[in-house]
């Protein structure tokens, strides 16, 4: 007789209750997984990794803890290679698909996405399979798409929603305070603000740039 396969252990971290409840649930409706954790901050996940025997772990992003998924997911993938990660987020950040990439996380599933369910994913990372979206979502910046802004635009925005000078920006890109300048009156002229701060603050709103701490 065949044994029965023994359930994935899962672990969840998301910060946020709604969903991580949701999640708690949904992974308790099926035979397949068995939750072992669920935590609330990415801050201590590596260390449920070293003492427990964790398969799978779905991951947030952005922790109200400020502690980083992304980071977290990184330490575990090279500490234990081959517990599998996917990172969960709703933040159509435009760094984070090639930054898990880059962290060596397995799959990548954004929440509010039109795509596969959480499980569909689950299934298929446990198979060996890396699955990511193919794009970021697309998002509404006053007149235009997301897309429509280059990719240095998005790193001077990104950097603008910190509250850095041209100079700082400039710095850090390697560009000329003259070149973020004109950066910033091009997507100023794009998307129809009035202002560098309406423009930060409508970015970070929406999610579009995350600044890193």
């Amino acid at each position: 007789m065949e044994d029965k396969k023994k359930p994935y252990k899962i672990m969840i971290v998301e910060d946020q209750t709604m969903p991580r409840h949701l999640f708690e649930i949904l992974v308790g409706h099926t035979g397949d997984y068995e939750l072992l954790y669920s935590l609330e901050s990415a801050s201590v996940a590596h260390i449920y990794c070293d003492k427990y025997p964790i398969d799978l772990v779905l991951m947030d992003v952005v922790m109200q803890d400020r502690s980083s998924g992304l980071e977290a997911a990184e330490r575990i993938k090279k500490n234990h290679p081959e517990i599998k990660v996917v990172i969960m987020t709703s933040m159509p950040e435009v760094s984070y698909i090639e930054r898990a990439k880059a962290a060596g996380v397995d799959s990548f599933w954004y929440k509010e996405g039109d795509g596969e369910g959480i499980l569909d994913i689950m299934e298929k990372t446990m198979k060996g399979e890396r699955v990511y979206p193919a794009a970021t979502p697309t998002v509404i910046l006053g007149n235009i798409a997301s897309s429509e802004l280059t990719p240095t635009e998005l790193d001077v925005l990104r950097e603008l929603t910190r509250g850095a000078s041209n100079i700082e920006i400039g710095e850090k890109l390697f560009i000329s305070p003259t070149t973020v300048r004109t950066h910033i009156s091009n997507m100023l002229a794009k998307t129809g603000f009035a202002n560098r701060t309406e423009l930060a603050i409508r970015a970070r709103l929406e999610g579009l740039v995350i600044p890193e701490d």
